[in-house]
């Protein structure tokens, strides 16, 4: 689920993006509550987007907190697939989902693409660059299949 907080003062507006998200196999997984900031203005020839985040793991309570809040809910989508490790990479391959009206969560669910979604991420501590490296050349290995691509998800 994704959220967003907008505050709002004279000739300013700020919109504070939240993601709540769980497992749907694992039902005594917590929820967990993701911050993820701007993107880092940088080296144009930076091969990866570099951003600052926030992770918690939270209660099923968290997203009527939001609400009270005063959080909109934007959007809700399901990925299902897999995730692997490479070093400190996390590599994620998974078809995206739109939720639909069902009761039950994983329920009701459409495919929006029959197109994987590969997704590589890495915590790093702020200022390292050289993992960007690392993911290109790992990304590299898996031409002609995945093309390493920066996506400003403000354009979307």
């Amino acid at each position: 689920m994704c959220f967003s907080l907008c505050m709002s003062s004279p000739g300013n507006s700020l919109v504070f993006p939240l993601r709540v998200r769980r497992a749907l196999d694992v039902q005594d997984a917590p929820y967990q509550l993701r911050y993820i900031g701007q993107q880092e203005l940088g080296d144009k020839n930076r091969p990866t987007i570099v951003r600052s985040s926030i992770d918690v793991a939270c209660s099923a309570s968290i997203v009527e907190f939001l609400q009270e809040l005063g959080c909109r809910l934007d959007f809700e989508y399901t990925a299902r697939g897999y995730m692997f490790r490479k070093g400190r990479m996390k590599i994620t391959v998974s078809k995206i989902c739109k939720c639909g009206g069902g009761n039950k969560p994983g329920e009701n669910i459409e495919l929006i693409s029959q197109s994987y979604l590969v997704e590589l991420s890495v915590l790093a501590p702020s200022g390292y660059d050289a993992i960007a490296e690392d993911m290109r050349v790992f990304a590299e290995q898996l031409k002609p299949l995945v093309h390493l691509e920066k996506i400003d998800y403000k354009r979307l």
